[in-house]
């Protein structure tokens, strides 16, 4: 198999739009700037951009403070987000009930890419941008990453640079806009606008941004800790450039549509919004709310300075996960047709039960107290063929609500007599997520990550 078979566009992508696309993933080593050019400078954003983060006791928030009655972390402004209890029922995965916290958020981000041509390539505007949760920092990131109240300006600071752009685009200018949700696990009803944008020579690369082609901006992805989980979702959301017989998927859309919708039907999901202070299981100490088997995750606080961001220093909540998740994606071709294994994901936080998650989606770490029969689908066939993964890189997640928060994201190429263990999954076209992903609450944001490392490749 081929990376370049891999590929397939939406079948609504204009043949004009697909052919640019092409043009810009082809353009390796840049146009606007080079590729030594690019990682130079990065690192002159990574010096620039140092940032103190401290952990610190929850009494040392700033602006920030626990509901006396029902124990819920919130700010003094009422915006941003908070942390509260959640109580979940489910017939989906080996424990049926459960409580835990859960960060709500009911605001809608935007999350946008501008694109520009350059000599009739199109170039994404891609920010060097520091999260308090990355690892390693600075990670590149959409052109503008904003919540509502960053936006607005709760907070008092700078304006978001290049909001304009998104806020009120051009007639015809509009590539992707689409409501997609965030982690189902951690997040309430998170949802965030993904667009792509064409503009003109109006919009000119601040000394954050950097003018990049697809196809550098793909290199880039398969780099540890680069290209931020923000930035990959919306590249999920771009029309797939490549093109490949679409009539011989092994289950026709109208299956696939039906199967969702008999998945969202048949999982049962209860969840029941409590009081933190009421989460079984948890208990909260001076520096932090953790389950009482360490497992999961945990709230922690931190304090923050850094003279380029729109507030030079504040203190926040963010979500620490217990190890580091494993993210696969079984792939193989039907008929000479390439398919991926995609499973009907129910997590408490979605809107809509069920989303199209990968083949793997977990942390190993919070099974290994459970018997052999109820560790997740397919987690020891993808650990036993990680060292031959397509892909295989170290990603972080939402730097701007979790802490340290990473995944190992695998692609990898199985035999065509895989067995397929539930209902739960089934077999996918490329072309049949890029039609997906022009709607809302289908693909889960770790899939969309492996979309667009699956195109990347």
């Amino acid at each position: 198999m081929t990376a370049t078979g891999l590929m397939l566009p939406s079948r609504a992508a204009e043949p004009r739009s697909v052919s640019r696309l092409a043009a810009s993933a082809a353009a390796v080593d840049g146009g606007v700037m080079s590729n030594p050019e690019v990682l130079a400078w990065l690192g002159r954003r990574r010096r620039e951009h140092a940032q103190r983060v401290e952990r610190v006791p929850f009494a040392a928030l700033r602006d920030w403070g626990f509901d006396e009655q029902t124990g819920d972390l919130r700010h003094a402004s009422g915006r941003f987000f908070s942390v509260h209890g959640l109580r979940v029922r489910s017939g989906f995965g080996p424990v049926s009930a459960w409580s835990q916290p859960i960060i709500r958020q009911p605001e809608i981000g935007l999350l946008g890419i501008a694109l520009r041509d350059f000599g009739g390539v199109p170039h994404l505007l891609m920010q060097a941008k520091p999260e308090p949760g990355n690892v390693n920092g600075v990670q590149l990131s959409p052109t503008v990453q904003a919540t509502k109240s960053n936006y607005l300006r709760v907070h008092g600071g700078s304006a978001v640079p290049y909001m304009k752009l998104f806020r009120r685009p051009e007639p015809g200018s509009v590539v992707a806009d689409v409501l997609q949700s965030e982690q189902g696990s951690w997040f309430l009803h998170k949802r965030n606008r993904n667009m792509i944008v064409e503009v003109g020579p109006e919009a000119e690369a601040g000394e954050d941004f950097v003018w990049l082609t697809l196809g550098q901006v793909n290199a880039l992805l398969r780099q540890d800790n680069l290209v931020n989980m923000d930035a990959r979702t919306v590249l999920s959301c771009l029309p797939d450039w490549r093109q490949e017989d679409t009539r011989r998927a092994l289950h026709p859309d109208r299956e696939i549509r039906s199967w969702i919708t008999r998945r969202r039907a048949e999982h049962e999901v209860e969840v029941v919004p409590i009081g933190l202070a009421e989460t079984v299981g948890w208990h909260r100490t001076a520096d932090e709310v953790a389950h009482e088997q360490a497992l999961y995750f945990k709230v922690v606080a931190v304090d923050v300075s850094s003279h380029r961001r729109e507030v030079p220093s504040w203190s926040q909540p963010l979500l620490e996960p217990h190890g580091t998740g494993i993210v696969a994606l079984f792939i193989r071709r039907v008929d000479g047709v390439p398919h991926a294994l995609l499973r009907a994901r129910a997590e408490p936080g979605f809107l809509d039960v069920v989303e199209l998650g990968p083949t793997v989606q977990c942390v190993p770490e919070n099974y290994t107290h459970l018997p052999a029969a109820d560790q997740p689908p397919y987690l020891t066939e993808a650990l036993a063929r990680a060292d031959d993964a397509r892909y295989d890189v170290v990603l972080s997640e939402e730097g701007g609500r979790f802490r340290n928060a990473q995944s190992r994201y695998l692609i990898i190429e199985v035999e065509s007599d895989l067995p397929t263990v539930s209902d739960d999954f089934r077999w996918v076209t490329p072309c049949q997520l890029d039609e997906l992903l022009r709607y809302s609450h289908h693909v889960n944001v770790q899939a969309r990550t492996l979309v667009a490392a699956l195109r990347a490749l």
